[in-house]
């Protein structure tokens, strides 16, 4: 293990949980102990995402006799996307580790994943359920569908995106924004933040042991929707004209083609022949010259936007534990 400067930490473990009151405890202990036999400095970072039962009880209970365990509260739900971003934005150590709270993850992963960032060099390490204890039909297939997708699209070969067991150098995390629902995609927005070493590991994947999973089948449908919009902004993002403008002025120039061709037509062609107006190809040139204008004007619009834009609020903190570098309560 690499020698460590004097005050630095080495772990922050991010955790985003929604009404896991059972699974609190028996996940801090699991995780303390695993920090201990290591020797490693640590802080456990709980993000309750709007829980409606006692999870955040229990981590004050916990945080009464761990000051290690830090916590943020958000007034409601606002997503997972949301809890990792505040929790990104409050970690200290020099790997920042990311699990659920449903101790489907294996807190005894997390010294290897470590063993990988600071001494094999990755920027991030995603952990791999290859053999998962969930349904075949509703979960299991979908997610090799999606999983498939997300390589082709994105070109990050992983073989599972959606595993929240993951390990990040502190300055991958800090240079990326985790917003709507895009938690999914975290090693994509690193790759396109220029953190190209990007490896995976086999991790062990467990029963739920408490409750029951907070996402439903339509999380496959919104990953998708995602995943077109990731590529859209990785692509276009900074310069929508390029995409909007490009169609624009190729679609302008097919209905300006067309119109010279009709007036030379009418004019010096055949000047007795039908009216322009009961043509088909007058109509034609007269909505593409149209929808020419409207991309024109879209992606003119879109990069009015892009330098006019303000960040705006996107969760509401309530309350948090041991911060001692204070984030705002009301964050963009």
């Amino acid at each position: 293990m690499k020698e460590q400067p004097m005050n630095a930490m080495n772990l922050s473990i991010v955790i985003p949980l929604l009404n896991e009151e059972e699974s609190i405890q028996e996940l801090h202990d699991w995780i303390a102990e695993v920090m201990q036999s290591n020797h490693f400095s640590y802080e456990i970072l709980f993000i309750d995402d709007g829980s409606t039962d006692a999870s955040w009880q229990a981590i004050q209970r916990l945080s009464e006799v761990n000051p290690n365990v830090k916590a943020i509260r958000f007034l409601k739900n606002f997503g997972k996307s949301q809890a990792l971003h505040a929790g990104f934005k409050a970690a200290q150590g020099d790997v920042v580790i990311t699990m659920d709270a449903d101790l489907q993850d294996n807190p005894e992963e997390i010294p290897e994943l470590y063993r990988l960032v600071t001494e094999e060099g990755y920027d991030l390490v995603s952990g791999w359920k290859k053999k998962r204890f969930d349904s075949i039909l509703a979960k299991n297939i979908p997610s090799k569908l999606f999983n498939w997708a997300a390589r082709k699209t994105s070109g990050v070969k992983l073989n599972d995106f959606n595993c929240g067991l993951k390990a990040f150098r502190k300055q991958v995390i800090k240079s990326i924004e985790v917003s709507g629902e895009m938690h999914r995609y975290i090693p994509v927005l690193a790759k396109n933040a220029g953190y190209h070493k990007i490896g995976e590991k086999v991790v062990q994947h467990q029963a739920r042991k408490y409750g029951k999973t907070k996402f439903g089948a339509d999380r496959f449908i919104k990953g998708f929707l995602d995943l077109i919009t990731i590529w859209f902004v990785s692509k276009f993002g900074k310069r929508p004209m390029h995409l909007f403008g490009a169609w624009g002025v190729l679609m302008f120039i097919i209905g300006f083609g067309l119109t010279i061709y009709l007036g030379i037509d009418k004019v010096f062609i055949n000047p007795g022949g039908r009216l322009l107006t009961s043509r088909p190809q007058f109509f034609v040139a007269l909505t593409t010259m149209i929808i020419g204008t409207q991309f024109f004007l879209a992606g003119f619009l879109g990069e009015l936007l892009i330098r006019t834009r303000k960040s705006k609020a996107r969760y509401t903190v309530s309350e948090e534990i041991h911060l001692s570098r204070q984030i705002p309560r009301i964050t963009s």
